[in-house]
């Protein structure tokens, strides 16, 4: 199995030129990030022709009329795939289904692939719900974020197999970024502090690209989304961050691509 690195714009300084430059010297094959503004638009295409890199567009919907509208702007830039933080974690069951119900038919109309994140604040933030919206939504795909799962359920997940199972079935996309009981992001997943968080991650990490060889996919999309403060720990007085959140990522890219190829 393939894997194909992506590197999100999250927490990177410079030009969209200057990021997207160093995106493709590093070695990513892709982007992740918002749509860009009508005023980036015809730069943002130009600049993913020139260096030839996938993207993978992210959108932010709390409503089905939101997903809809978010999920037709994507059209243009012919994504990869959409990542989409869909929902809100308040909604009832049928208020879930019938987001979810609705958004499966629009990524259908519209020829897209969505993965909807497995994100705090958003109805997929447990094993649980997402389990029993995935059993009973036969077309939901899923971006699957584990650090997310671990934080909330202060756990390696160790009580939640079967759950993990069904998600890493049906995941598109995957964020690899290693959480710990007490949050979505160690301070630095290359110490050795974090091991059994790091090898716990990478397990559920090599399930998805197992069910994804299974399918008959040619490869598996990653993201190493660490993120800058306030997910980045920083030091007391002086905030300084914890590590460097490019080489964190770089580091964890590099990692994936041995691990799973």
């Amino acid at each position: 199995m393939k894997v194909k690195p992506i590197k999100s714009l999250w927490g990177m300084t410079g030009s969209l030129e200057e990021q997207v430059r160093k995106i493709a010297e590093s070695g990513y094959q892709g982007i992740e990030a918002p749509l860009p503004s009508k005023k980036n638009a015809a730069l943002f295409k130009d600049l993913l022709h020139s260096y030839e890199l996938d993207y993978v567009a992210q959108i932010f919907a709390e409503t089905k009329e939101s997903f809809q509208a978010q999920a037709a702007a994507c059209v243009e830039f012919a994504p990869l795939l959409v990542n989409a933080q869909s929902g809100r974690d308040d909604m009832g069951e049928r208020e879930q289904f019938d987001f979810f119900t609705e958004a499966v038919r629009v990524e259908k109309e519209l020829g897209l692939i969505v993965g909807h994140e497995t994100h705090r604040s958003r109805p997929l933030f447990t094993p649980w719900t997402t389990e029993k919206l995935l059993n009973t939504i036969e077309d939901l795909k899923i971006t699957a974020d584990f650090s997310h799962w671990v934080c909330v359920t202060e756990s390696l997940l160790e009580r939640y197999g079967k759950a993990v199972q069904t998600a890493c079935e049906r995941t598109i996309h995957v964020h690899s970024r290693v959480g710990y009981a007490q949050g979505p992001q160690v301070p630095d997943p290359r110490d050795s502090h974090y091991q059994m968080e790091l090898h716990s991650h990478l397990g559920w990490w090599k399930r998805v690209a197992e069910e994804r060889k299974k399918e008959g996919h040619r490869f598996t999309t990653f993201t190493p989304e660490y993120g800058p403060s306030p997910y980045m720990q920083t030091l007391p007085y002086t905030q300084a961050p914890a590590a460097d959140l490019w080489d964190v990522c770089l580091w964890m890219k590099s990692f994936v691509e041995k691990e799973l190829e």
